[in-house]
């Protein structure tokens, strides 16, 4: 098989999907899994996900923590600083080294790049009520974004759309979503074909 752009030009055997192709993904393992077979079969791919867990800094033994904990699935967030760490790449690399896709990738080292298949989760600091799109402050790991008096509430809605926004349009095949809540999950799974 041979590549081109980081793609492979023979498709015969792999996840064929036309441009643009959405599909929603019922478990973070489902999520991990599908984007490996994927990146096996020469594509580029890489895992995303709003500030839904806190983002600690690395080990004094160089090992990153998992902080992004769905049930017993766990991975760390891509690197802070712009210095290689215990074989994670720096932060400005996390997108375009392969080892990048050894961590979950935040809307700062996403933004600005795409690969062919990208996965995203959704936290719970975003969910659909009823007929409309919720946020949840008390879900949102984000700093800056979790300070009343500096990012009231309708600043913190247009904030959190914005970050799923830029990290639902990095893929340039296909997106992969999975949302930690049911209720998003089922409204997503009737909106989107898998």
């Amino acid at each position: 098989m041979s590549r081109q752009a980081g793609r492979p030009t023979d498709r015969s055997n792999s996840c064929e999907a036309d441009a643009d192709d959405t599909r929603v993904v019922t478990a973070p393992f489902e999520l991990k899994s599908r984007l490996t077979s994927l990146l096996n079969q020469g594509y580029g791919a890489r895992m995303t996900a709003g500030f839904c867990w806190r983002w600690s800094d690395p080990r004094r033994d160089g090992s990153l923590v998992s902080d992004g904990t769905i049930g017993d699935w766990s991975r760390p967030w891509n690197l802070k600083s712009e210095r290689s760490v215990g074989g994670a790449p720096p932060s400005s690399l996390w997108a375009t080294d392969p080892a990048g896709f050894g961590q979950v990738g935040c809307v700062y080292t996403a933004q600005g790049f795409e690969y062919d298949w990208n996965g995203v989760i959704i936290g719970r600091d975003l969910v659909w009520r009823g007929d409309r799109w919720v946020y949840q402050r008390e879900f949102n790991k984000d700093p800056e974004f979790r300070n009343h008096n500096a990012v009231d509430d309708a600043t913190f809605d247009r904030l959190v759309r914005h970050v799923y926004k830029v990290l639902l349009t990095r893929g340039m095949i296909g997106t992969l979503v999975y949302s930690e809540d049911a209720e998003t999950r089922e409204m997503l799974e009737g909106h989107v074909s898998n």
